[in-house]
């Protein structure tokens, strides 16, 4: 049996934890220090790293809340990131140091936010296993909706006449570093439809673009001369994913949000395996948003799951 043991992160430890995050077979940027602690304001990071003799072998980031370690609060996905040599036998055994490190640090219960399969680089499920053999139970489940870019799927007939209005007009599509003027897009949209505001603030999102510009892009729709509608875009080596969509109401009128997603799909992300537009779902999973699952699905997006699982520790 491998002699397995488990360390909290610090601040002597980020060169250790990024390098380690570039070399892992589920990465993602997002767990790259630079962008978790951008939140740390708001979140009480209790990251933890996995080591076999002095090799690390698997990370989790992680904060508190109350009494809960959660896999990570501040992120859509997370888990146990792991490097090209995670066996399903060696996870069993880092989920039980896990469990067993909960117990001496008197924390309650352990919520845990697996990676979609679409962000693999290779097979990396080993973690949901070893969730079922200790008694992990699912507490919620939400629905995003992907694209597989090897197989797509016919455009339904509305996000058709909207790319040929838009064509039709005169709408360019293109990258823009405008944040602000996107997120005054945005926060206008969800002001009106759900009374709230984004997640990022302007200031934040470019921030994040700045330190991560391969990563998170804006690609803006312009008519005359003016932003009408843009989507920001987390990349990853796997998928392109759909942060934020936003369309002004003459952009909704004139098709322009539909141009900017075709010229992404079928242009500017065509070699990406997946294209994901997040999640349709509310209140913990239990409410879908037909309308807007609807909208995605008629671009060729079919389901993949995002799960929540949760163990009691004793």
């Amino acid at each position: 049996m491998e002699n397995i043991y488990v360390c909290n992160y610090s601040e002597d430890k980020k060169e250790l934890w990024n390098d380690f995050i570039l070399k892992a077979k589920n990465e993602s940027f997002m767990f790259n220090r630079n962008y978790m602690e951008y939140h740390s304001d708001v979140f009480k990071d209790n990251s933890v790293m996995f080591f076999k003799e002095n090799e690390l072998i698997a990370v989790m980031p992680a904060n508190i809340s109350e009494r809960a370690l959660v896999s990570h609060g501040g992120l859509t996905f997370g888990g146990i990131i792991s490097d090209y040599g995670m066996t399903t036998i060696r996870m069993m055994k880092i989920v039980e140091v896990l469990i067993d490190y909960a117990t001496k640090n008197n924390i309650q219960k352990i919520i845990y936010k697996p990676m979609p399969y679409i962000y693999h680089k290779v097979p990396a499920n080993e973690d949901l296993y070893a969730l079922y053999r200790f008694n992990f139970k699912l507490i919620r489940r939400d629905v995003s909706t992907t694209i597989s870019m090897d197989n797509k799927l016919e455009l339904g007939g509305r996000r058709k006449r909207g790319i040929k209005k838009a064509n039709k007009l005169g709408i360019k599509v293109e990258r823009s570093f405008n944040f602000e003027n996107f997120i005054c897009i945005l926060e206008k949209v969800l002001k009106k439809k759900y009374n709230v505001m984004p997640v990022h603030s302007s200031k934040q999102i470019e921030l994040l673009a700045s330190r991560f510009p391969e990563n998170i892009k804006l690609f803006g729709a312009f008519y005359e001369g003016n932003m009408i509608a843009g989507a920001i875009i987390y990349e990853t080596s796997q998928v392109a994913h759909t942060q934020y969509l936003a369309a002004s109401d003459e952009g909704k009128k004139n098709g322009a949000l539909d141009l900017v997603i075709d010229y992404l799909i079928n242009e500017y992300y065509s070699d990406k395996k997946y294209f994901d537009f997040g999640i349709s779902t509310e209140k913990n999973g239990t409410y879908l948003n037909e309308g807007l699952i609807n909208q995605k699905e008629m671009f060729g997006g079919r389901a993949v799951i995002y799960d929540f699982y949760e163990c009691t520790v004793k």
